[in-house]
């Protein structure tokens, strides 16, 4: 399963002063810190590794560009590069695009059990819920995604998605919800 390793918000505000007095040592600390979950983040929606570290690429690319004249980040670090990140992925690919099949089972956590039935049980389990993932729109998907996978919270999930807390809320809200109802089917449709 992939997860985001993020700084905690004071060291990343003292990190972004730094980089906005044009400190090279704290753009190179942010480059580190972030390209790794910033990458993760697009793999999620891109089918190719490399066009993914293209447009990652591409997000740090605006920061440096951005730390230079007056559209610097002056607060929240973490939002301000995720929703670069996100602008970049509409920009490439347009807002309705859905996550690819192959990088959801990234996404997911592979079972850890070494007898064959209980493997074969949750991988049904585990193919029954990628399947409904993919069912949902592309908005619910990337709030579970940001909430549950990278576990950002309410505030930095609004902040990348450019919504309020409250529409969030509701966002995730529905979207577990039509997880739960769509699992729910899917499992009777099984239980037939």
């Amino acid at each position: 399963m992939i997860v985001i390793v993020l700084p905690d918000i004071p060291t990343e505000d003292r990190l972004l002063e730094r980089a906005r007095r044009g400190d090279s040592d704290a753009i190179m600390e942010i480059y580190e810190q972030y390209f790794p979950p910033v990458y993760q983040f697009i793999r999620l929606r891109v089918d190719e590794a490399q066009l993914a570290e293209d447009l990652t690429s591409e997000v740090f690319l605006k920061l440096v560009t951005a730390l230079r004249g007056r559209n610097a980040p002056r607060q929240s670090l973490r939002g301000w590069i995720f929703r670069v990140a996100r602008n970049v992925m509409h920009t490439h690919f347009g807002k309705e695009r859905r996550y690819p099949i192959v990088t959801l089972k990234e996404w997911t956590p592979a079972p850890a059990d070494d007898e064959p039935e209980v493997q074969f049980i949750r991988s049904l389990n585990l193919e029954r819920a990628r399947h409904a993932l993919r069912m949902l729109n592309a908005e619910q998907q990337e709030v579970l995604i940001l909430r549950f996978g990278q576990k950002l919270n309410l505030k930095a999930t609004a902040e990348v998605m450019g919504k309020s807390v409250s529409a969030i809320k509701s966002l995730q809200f529905r979207a577990v919800n039509t997880l739960r109802q769509l699992l729910g089917e899917m499992r009777m449709e099984v239980e037939k």
